[in-house]
């Protein structure tokens, strides 16, 4: 069971079904963590967001208005929280990169996983193989811009008149059709897990805006190929076929059965498939995966502000909670994750359980957590089985409760924060990358934004599910939480290098250029502060950067705000 700390100082310790997907290629971890060959550590200390290098001490003192308190101001209008989710800005890196990254690798045998913050190579993309579980991000993210420019074309600014959305429009379809092309191929592998995250982001929308037969095709046989790693013994998918780590060798198949926690969020493939086809099959497995990850890779938790026994729920002892009363549900049980369960398939029954990313097997790694908000959400979305909703209030509350007792040295200070030019502050919304890890630097803790992103998904599903349910007030909570932690990620951690679109006068696609808005100040993806895997074991060690699925769940919390008309 994970712990918090409650002794450091100043501490109290639009579419439920969008496009998603899990992890992993071959034997290397689900986010990234089994690589069979040893690369060198990439270390990347500097922080993105404008923090500053003050003393974590003196930074408090200068706090005149904490985050917390800051809550108690009325509200804005949720747009002006999140402007600079449709900022010109984000379409014009995506762009930039879809085009550079062809350069070479067209069509692409390689990816755009990750952004260095320093070093000789800072700014520019990092490609990695196609056969990476990753791989099906970046394609998504450009599709993700079709779909927001052909559904909402009014939230593209910018983009100019009808003649330039419509080059805009056709550049970015034919730059996604390059990317996602291959992925065809990938949507018949039986080797790995994760192949909603490879196929889904951009074969639904292909086949959802443009209806796309064979993306759809290519979808079902994803979802079937998925299918052959279910073992009935189990119960449950495999996830992983090898954990490879310094003095860590899990490789057989007959012994061992890894299941991460991160393959909640493959299940949706599984039920989408399945709601097209009338395979019920698919969705059989699918939800007794979730029922045995209830069981093995969850941990029952409480909230030690309000003792052990108490409400832990909607609300309880948190800073931001609504007070309950009509349009609630009873407190949740509260649910942190086990990242790996490693089960014996001649039994079902389980052998041990260990971390892959995260700092340790009893440790809360944030982003495990995130993919279980996300996962529960959408099963509970898909099956209406109320299990799955409450186990998806719990993880989400426990998530909520780690942001708001993490220590104040997650906080830095921020002129104009507050109306009448308080002193305000910003970072307490965006996730230590493992909730239980020390922090090794007070001065400037280590994030993982793209956990934040992707629990803020997950919560606006969850909103989505309690409202349907007639919960507006838990329903308003999770809504209001995970607006929050994408305000707060924007003003922490998006790159301060931005880029804008150049059209030229001849109003095609092919017009269409970017640049800097500051000359020679590039950084290729949306947000800083993401980390991969610092996991001490791991053969292939990388943090503090961009990351190509934060970018990818921030663009999609921007349209699911659309689709349920928030913005």
């Amino acid at each position: 069971m994970s712990h918090l700390n409650l002794t450091s100082p100043g501490s109290t310790h639009a579419d439920g079904l969008s496009a998603i997907t899990t992890n992993a290629a071959y034997a290397e971890s689900d986010d990234s963590t089994t690589e069979l060959n040893a690369d060198s550590d990439t270390s990347i200390s500097e922080t993105g967001g404008g923090q500053s290098d003050e003393d974590p001490g003196s930074r408090r003192k200068m706090a005149g208005q904490s985050q917390q308190q800051q809550q108690q101001q009325q509200p804005k209008p949720i747009r002006e929280q999140v402007g600079g989710l449709y900022e010109e800005n984000v379409t014009a890196k995506i762009l930039r990169t879809a085009a550079n990254a062809l350069v070479g690798n067209n069509p692409p045998t390689a990816y755009p996983e990750y952004v260095l913050q320093t070093g000789p190579d800072a700014g520019k993309y990092i490609l990695r193989e196609a056969s990476f579980w990753t791989c099906g991000f970046f394609p998504g993210s450009v599709y993700s811009l079709v779909e927001r420019l052909v559904k909402f074309p009014q939230t593209m600014p910018g983009s100019g008149g009808k003649d330039n959305k419509a080059a805009l429009l056709s550049r970015l379809w034919a730059l996604g059709a390059a990317w996602s092309e291959p992925l065809h191929a990938t949507a018949e592998r039986t080797d790995t897990h994760d192949m909603s995250f490879m196929i889904q982001p951009s074969m639904r929308v292909r086949w959802e805006v443009a209806q796309d037969g064979r993306a759809l095709g290519s979808i079902v046989t994803a979802a079937r190929a998925l299918r052959t790693r279910y073992d009935a013994t189990v119960g449950a998918i495999r996830s992983w076929d090898a954990l490879t780590q310094h003095g860590v060798a899990i490789t057989s198949l007959t012994d061992d059965f890894l299941v991460i926690v991160d393959s909640m969020c493959n299940l949706d493939l599984l039920y989408y498939a399945a709601a097209h086809t009338g395979d019920a099959d698919l969705a059989e497995a699918a939800t007794t995966h979730a029922r045995t990850l209830m069981a093995a890779n969850l941990r029952p938790e409480t909230d030690p502000r309000r003792g052990a026994g108490a409400g832990t729920g909607a609300g309880a002892g948190t800073r931001a909670g609504a007070e309950g009363g009509s349009g609630t549900k009873p407190p949740p049980p509260l649910y942190s994750t086990v990242h790996v369960v490693n089960f014996d398939p001649k039994t079902g029954g389980i052998k041990e359980r260990r971390t892959g990313q995260g700092y340790a097997a009893e440790s809360t790694w944030a982003r495990g957590q995130a993919w279980a908000i996300l996962g529960y959400a959408q099963t509970f979305v898909w099956t209406g089985e109320v299990e799955f909703l409450d186990v998806a209030r719990g993880l989400a509350e426990y998530f909520i409760l780690r942001l708001e007792t993490a220590p104040d040295s997650v906080e830095f200070p921020v002129e104009g924060g507050v109306e009448g030019g308080q002193r305000g502050t910003k970072g307490r919304y965006v996730p230590l990358w493992d909730f239980d890890a020390p922090i090794e630097n007070e001065a400037f803790p280590l994030r993982d934004s793209s956990a934040g992103v992707i629990a803020a998904n997950g919560m606006l599903v969850l909103s989505q599910a309690l409202a349907g349910r007639g919960l507006a007030a838990e329903s308003a909570r999770f809504r209001d939480m995970a607006v929050r932690i994408v305000a707060d990620t924007l003003d922490f951690s998006l790159a301060a290098e931005k880029a804008e679109l150049v059209f030229g006068g001849g109003g095609g696609p092919d017009d269409i250029n970017v640049r800097d808005v500051e000359e020679g100040r590039t950084f290729d993806a949306v947000l800083k502060n993401a980390t991969a895997n610092h996991n001490s074991r791991d053969h292939k060690r990388y943090w503090d950067h961009g990351l190509v699925y934060g970018d990818y769940y921030l663009i999609e919390f921007g349209n699911r705000l659309l689709k349920m008309g928030l913005v």
